[in-house]
């Protein structure tokens, strides 16, 4: 479990920015007694910096970030914009790893830094998460998979065991995975889509059965 030594700065005020702040309040109860405003920050860009405090939680503007002082989740949902967000930030800024209590996760499994793992998630066992994943509520992984940098899941996304996804991958609301299949960098899968054999391509697949949404 991560030690919650410096202030948490949660980068991203959005919808997810505000849900990672009550999973953090949650995830620190078991920990410390001290207050949540004493314990984490909401980091924004200049450009966007408009309030000082948001859920009674101080703002601050990225040209007042301190990397001495906070240990960082990105919480913004689209792996290719949290992507560049980390690649932005100083190379000596420390990263937390955010775990819901309520998840069920056995010690065989391997989170990477940055992660966040929401309410009613279930990993099962020899399953590796890489650096600033998210999984979001009741998303479920079982055996011996592993998943890329930057992994992400809406609620209700089902992985079966045997499964090997590369970087960038975003399943979405309730779309599931059969055991044993592979999928390459950058994929989505869309609300619902059922992925029944390996994806070898970057893209938009949506449906049942899934298919490849095609730019026009």
């Amino acid at each position: 479990m991560f030690k919650f030594e410096k202030k948490v700065c949660i980068v991203g005020t959005g919808g997810f920015g505000r849900e990672v702040l009550c999973c953090l309040i949650d995830a620190l109860t078991t920990q410390t007694s001290k207050p949540i405003e004493e314990m984490a920050c909401f980091m924004v860009s200049d450009e966007h910096y408009n309030e000082a405090q948001i859920m009674g939680i101080e703002v601050i503007p990225t040209s007042k970030f301190d990397p001495a002082l906070y240990d960082v989740v990105v919480a913004i949902g689209e792996p290719s914009i949290r992507k560049k967000m980390v690649e932005s930030l100083p190379a000596n800024t420390t990263y937390a790893t955010i775990i819901h209590p309520t998840v069920v996760l056995s010690k065989w499994v391997e989170i990477g830094e940055g992660s966040i793992i929401t309410a009613g998630t279930i990993l099962t066992t020899n399953i590796k998460i890489g650096k600033h994943a998210h999984l979001n509520l009741l998303t479920t992984i079982g055996h011996d998979c592993v998943m890329g940098d930057y992994f992400t899941t809406a609620p209700a996304a089902n992985i079966s065991g045997n499964c090997i996804f590369g970087s960038g991958v975003y399943f979405g609301t309730n779309a599931s995975v059969r055991q044993g299949v592979n999928i390459c960098n950058d994929v989505t899968i869309g609300m619902g889509g059922v992925v029944v054999k390996h994806i070898t391509e970057p893209g938009v697949y949506i449906g049942n059965p899934l298919s490849k949404l095609e730019k026009k």
